[in-house]
């Protein structure tokens, strides 16, 4: 062989080798295609990792056992699934799983734009497969046109050098290499074809809002999510939700400083992450913290090193939410708040008057907490010998801290008692049951407590619902307990002496802090199935067997995640949340 012959061999390799890497580098990354005023953009940029959360053999066997699995899959539909999902196994030559990380692999990237516009763009590994799975449709699409005599609704056209295509007339999309590109109308497809040709600076990419937000979020992220707050603020549904804030007290005083937050940001950013089998939400806005001099200040830890309190740990607990609220802060902003409250507001504290014996609310009341509010919701424990009720509802409590416990701890007790004396004057006029008013100890806690009395009753497994209740006042060191039943006031006496022990200090920054246990929440639902049933039947109108299988389907949804937590707070100037939901696979 000549040399020159070898040189030209050499040549013609090197440019096919250079044509080659060009060709894999030649697509922009996709964010490069998302219009600059894109309101809603979310970006997966490592599929795998989640299809192998759940898609993986573990996963599959846990969804496959379940029962309402196994019904839906004796009916003929989910049978005519599964053959379409095994002609689509033949016809891209491998099982669904290999082909779905194929053809997602190199990303997902999915936005809400204005004017009506949705974008999808699907980076797959494969573009062989790719092409394949779009002929198969599109035969599919073909066909179904033809059985209803609407011959040109499925066609193409060739925009600068693309074959773009719509199948039912409405959508369009294109393929461009390994890229696969949605939109849900054609206009949405021509706007993003142009701008493939136009500099980046048109794009999201060059956005410095977006920007701004995704330095928030860490570059490990599996998926991240990107929201232009402001235009969403314009909507006037939205909007309402903000306004509500201020006519109801109760949403103001469990959501304070996270509405203000979001409603004064740029942005929202949030990035997934998986950490043992559990999926963590990292959420951040860019509203500064609240100034002092804000109604709502009195959600946000003032001084390094304040916040909320850890969650208490109790048997049988279903959810526990913790708090930093000023109560007396809260209360002394409500004309602020609650300006159009003022009369309701009036005929409640005329009313705490009663119970508190003239004291202020604002300033004899409410002063004495600290700004350390806890509630528990648990599974209760029925003691045969007393009874249990047909609908058997969780125990809960609010778990309140003092300033001075020695000198309200006789306050407390005294407007407790008189409201249960009022109930019981109530009921008594009615010619109905009272409660029956007792002291107990508890590991060195005396606490007052009442119920209704079973005695005498010959069946005590059908209860009416009042059984439910047996409520109690606790006041271990410096806290106050008012709990729906005397048994779960036990547990948070010990969980708080657990606690006074070992000198649990406060998370700073955190402002609230929620956990859900799934486990017991499973377990209710399903004592109560029956007559969440026929409350279903009732409410919707369901047949037994409609509602039957959609408190199945909630119980079952339920079951597969084993427990959730959610915290909020401030860091570095921004307002930060953190999610985590381990599954149960």
């Amino acid at each position: 062989m000549s040399r020159k012959l070898v040189l030209v061999l050499a040549l013609m390799l090197a440019a096919f080798m250079s044509h080659t890497s060009a060709a894999g580098q030649t697509l922009p990354p996709a964010i490069q295609w998302i219009p600059q005023d894109a309101v809603i953009v979310l970006e997966v940029t490592r599929p795998k990792a989640l299809l192998e959360v759940f898609t993986n053999d573990k996963a599959t066997a846990t969804v496959t056992e379940l029962p309402l699995y196994k019904e839906q899959a004796s009916k003929p539909q989910f049978k005519e699934f599964l053959n379409i999902i095994n002609f689509v196994e033949t016809t891209l030559g491998t099982d669904w799983r290999t082909g779905l990380a194929k053809l997602t692999g190199g990303g997902i990237t999915f936005a809400v734009c204005p004017e009506d516009t949705v974008l999808l763009i699907i980076d797959a590994e494969d573009e062989q497969m790719l092409e394949r799975l779009h002929e198969f449709f599109l035969n599919i699409a073909r066909s179904e046109a033809e059985k209803k005599g609407k011959f040109n609704i499925v066609a193409s056209r060739e925009y600068d050098g693309i074959t773009a295509w719509t199948f039912d007339g409405k959508e369009a999309h294109a393929i461009i290499g390994k890229r696969l590109v949605f939109a849900n109308h054609p206009t949405g497809l021509k706007a993003v074809l142009q701008r493939r040709s136009q500099t980046k600076k048109m794009s999201l990419a060059a956005n410095p809002t977006y920007r701004a937000a995704k330095k928030t979020v860490r570059p490990d992220a599996i998926a991240k999510v990107f929201v232009n707050l402001k235009p969403l603020m314009g909507i006037p549904q939205i909007a309402q939700i903000f306004r509500q804030q201020h006519e109801n007290p109760l949403a103001a005083l469990a959501f304070a400083g996270i509405l203000e937050a979001t409603r004064d940001s740029n942005w929202l950013a949030l990035g997934l992450h998986i950490e043992d089998n559990t999926l963590v939400f990292r959420a951040s806005v860019d509203s500064k913290k609240v100034a002092a001099t804000s109604p709502a200040a009195f959600a946000l830890p003032k001084n390094r090193g304040e916040g909320v309190f850890p969650n208490l740990s109790v048997p049988r607990r279903i959810a526990a939410l913790s708090f930093y609220r000023d109560l007396h802060q809260f209360y002394s902003a409500k004309d602020e708040l609650f300006p159009e409250r003022t009369s309701g507001l009036i005929f409640f504290e005329n009313m705490m008057g009663i119970f508190f014996s003239g004291r202020d609310l604002t300033s004899e009341v409410l002063a004495e907490t600290k700004s350390e509010i806890r509630f528990v919701v648990a599974e209760q424990e029925f003691d045969s010998a007393i009874g249990t009720p047909q609908i058997q509802f969780p125990a809960f409590a609010v778990i309140l801290r003092l300033q001075n416990p020695e000198q309200f701890n006789e306050v407390a007790e005294e407007a407790w008692q008189k409201a249960l004396g009022l109930i019981n004057f109530t009921r008594g006029q009615q010619a109905m049951q009272g409660l029956i008013i007792d002291r107990i100890v508890h590991e060195g806690t005396k606490f007052s407590m009442a119920y209704f009395s079973t005695s005498g009753l010959n069946e005590k497994n059908n209860l009416e619902q009042r059984f439910n209740i047996r409520p109690a006042l606790a006041m271990p060191g410096e806290y106050l307990i008012l709990s729906s039943t005397d048994g779960l006031a036990k547990d948070l006496i010990d969980s708080l002496n657990r606690e006074m022990q070992h000198k649990v200090k406060p998370i700073g920054g955190a402002h609230s802090l929620v956990e859900i246990d799934t486990a017991q929440l499973t377990s209710i639902l399903k004592a109560n199935r029956d007559t969440l049933v026929r409350s279903d039947m009732v409410k919707k109108g369901s047949t037994q067997e409609e509602a039957e299988a959609g408190i199945d389907l909630l119980i079952t949804l339920v079951r597969l995640v084993e427990r959730a937590k959610l915290g909020l707070g401030t860091h570095k100037g921004l307002t930060q949340a953190r999610l985590e939901i381990k599954l149960n696979l």
